[in-house]
């Protein structure tokens, strides 16, 4: 796919983005949902194949391809590694699915009701491999836990900092200050954090369009505005620790909002599944998230 092809499938298409890029303090946890116990490895490498190999493992299965899959985030290590003898950015090309990358090193500590992103030095270089390997995007990652204007102002002003190194790497960035959907100011957070992004799209220099990777809000419709934005190419939504059922009835509720689901997606999928039972699960979940991001309730 040329770039060209890329940016239309992904700012127009029928489908969701499938968030496979757990890293770090998130591995375990996924690989214990896929059935792998922490017995099962007794270093960082072994870990990591065996998360790579679940990825292989979806990204090969028949019912993954671009035709209700537009996308996937992509965990640095898996993004360098191979699937079915290509690098992974190729096998998904292949399959007719945009890549992106998680550029992300991990939140800061708590300030102000939110965790900013850690410093990022060797960024450049990332996006630069990452688009040698033909990569079309980023994703990056920060957390709003109460409804701190300061802190939240802040959370939006880094991510779009990101955002345009990330377009002048050659990339469409995804920007994701994700609020904690388990907070008593949840609806507070979602008001003060669109017109924060309304404010900061408004005075981004340039004329590209950059992503938005969002909470699913408590306030069905609320980020319409982002929607329609001149600046946004597409706005999707994290599951955020709701179960895939819930969290596709919450989605369909929001117009113009698209699936990028991790857990949501990978959550009935076990090691010790046969092929066709492996690929049967997926393909059950692939139909729900594509349904709940195309047809929309009233």
């Amino acid at each position: 796919m040329s770039d060209a092809t890329m940016l239309e499938k992904v700012g127009s298409g029928k489908g969701f983005i499938a968030a496979l890029d757990q890293s770090g303090g998130s591995t375990p946890k996924a690989l214990k949902g896929y059935g792998v116990e922490d017995s099962a490895w007794s270093d960082e490498a072994g870990m990591y194949g065996l998360i790579h190999d679940m990825r292989s493992r979806i990204i090969t299965s028949p019912s993954f391809t671009g035709e209700k899959v537009l996308g996937a985030i992509l965990f640095e290590r898996t993004m360098d590694g191979q699937v079915d003898g290509k690098p992974t950015p190729q096998a998904l090309i292949d399959k007719g699915v945009v890549p992106f990358i998680k550029i992300d090193k991990g939140l800061e500590d708590e300030a102000n009701g939110v965790q900013m992103m850690k410093p990022m030095p060797e960024l450049d270089a990332l996006l630069a491999k990452s688009k040698a390997l033909g990569v079309f995007g980023t994703k990056e990652r920060s957390v709003i836990n109460l409804a701190n204007r300061e802190g939240i102002a802040a959370i939006v002003k880094q991510q779009i900092e990101i955002g345009l190194q990330v377009l002048a790497g050659g990339l469409v960035p995804m920007l994701e200050p994700e609020v904690n959907i388990k907070s008593a100011e949840r609806a507070e957070i979602d008001q003060i954090l669109l017109e924060e992004l309304l404010k900061g799209l408004d005075a981004m220099p340039g004329t590209e369009k950059v992503m938005l990777k969002l909470s699913i809000p408590e306030t069905s419709g609320l980020y319409t505005p982002l929607v329609e934005h001149p600046r946004v190419l597409r706005v999707v939504a994290l599951s955020g620790g709701y179960a895939r059922p819930e969290a596709c009835v919450e989605l369909a509720k929001n117009p113009g909002m698209i699936a990028s689901f991790s857990r949501a997606l990978l959550e009935d999928l076990r090691f010790q599944m046969t092929d066709e039972e492996f690929d049967a699960s997926l393909g059950e979940a692939i139909d729900a998230i594509y349904d709940a991001s195309v047809n929309k309730t009233a």
